[in-house]
């Protein structure tokens, strides 16, 4: 089986400020569907703001949907979602100390950060707005109060857009990674047949965990240099760099997936 992972804002969407190929969308779109590849979205939007990209540029539906940072699931079957409340179980039952409003209550204090609105929130992302000349101490501060003591883990990444910090607090079994790790164990799929392509902070997980990854061109600088250090602590990792060059493509966005998907042999 082939499987096709990717992060959605400037990884396979071409929503940042390098010049994207036009075309590469509908290739994208083609050659997924001619190669029968198993598509899945992996991304911080929820729901609803991943039917707003759909529509908006015009990507295919996926397969599977590990929504809200990977905190949620769902299948596209017959033009329904369906919600996997198999992974609800398997979170709750891997993270026991998880609790979002004992970490609200303590964080509620920390200058420089504020709550995102409910609809970036649920049962497993508690998520806030940081400013990002004053992360360093906001992050100290975070390590101090949460670190640990939840059963969590604490991302931080720039959204280099629009100047914002965000800082999401996860259970540690609910994470890109292991929402993906968990989609594999389903379908049978060892990591190394699986291909993930991201662009910044919270993709260094899955970038890192064993699958064959692939870093659009336009990724974040920060996260090139934290993958090149991983690949030197671990030569086993396989992480390919998108340049352009491949079918007349540039290489960002939806280009760098693409190139990545032919790297790998997900597409003929």
């Amino acid at each position: 089986m082939k499987i096709l992972a990717t992060d959605l804002d400037r990884t396979l969407l071409p929503n940042g400020s390098w010049k994207n190929d036009s075309e590469a969308i509908s290739m994208f779109n083609e050659l997924t569907e001619k190669n029968g590849v198993l598509v899945i979205y992996v991304t911080g939007r929820n729901l609803a703001l991943t039917e707003n990209a759909i529509k908006e540029f015009g990507v295919r539906y996926p397969n599977i949907l590990c929504a809200d940072v990977g905190t949620s699931i769902r299948k596209y079957e017959d033009g329904v979602w369906k919600f996997d409340d198999g992974w609800i179980d398997h979170v709750k039952r891997e993270s026991p100390r998880w609790d979002a409003m004992a970490i609200r209550d303590a964080v509620a204090g920390i200058n420089g950060m504020r709550e995102q609105e409910s609809e970036h929130l649920n049962q497993f992302k508690q998520s806030y707005y940081v400013d990002h000349e004053k992360k360093d101490q906001v992050l100290i501060k975070v390590d101090e109060l949460v670190k640990g003591k939840f059963d969590e883990v604490i991302v931080y990444s720039f959204d280099s857009q629009d100047g914002k910090g965000l800082l999401d607090f996860l259970p540690a079994s609910a994470t890109k990674q292991t929402a993906l790790e968990y989609v594999a164990k389903e379908f049978g799929a060892a990591k190394e047949d699986i291909v993930f392509c991201g662009d910044s902070g919270n993709d260094i997980f899955p970038l890192t965990a064993g699958f064959c990854g692939v870093l659009v061109k336009n990724a974040d600088d920060q996260l090139v240099a934290n993958v090149k250090k991983a690949m030197n602590q671990n030569p086993e990792l396989k992480v390919y760099f998108a340049k352009g060059g491949v079918k007349g493509l540039k290489g960002y966005y939806t280009s760098g997936v693409i190139e990545g998907a032919y790297h790998y042999g997900i597409f003929d």
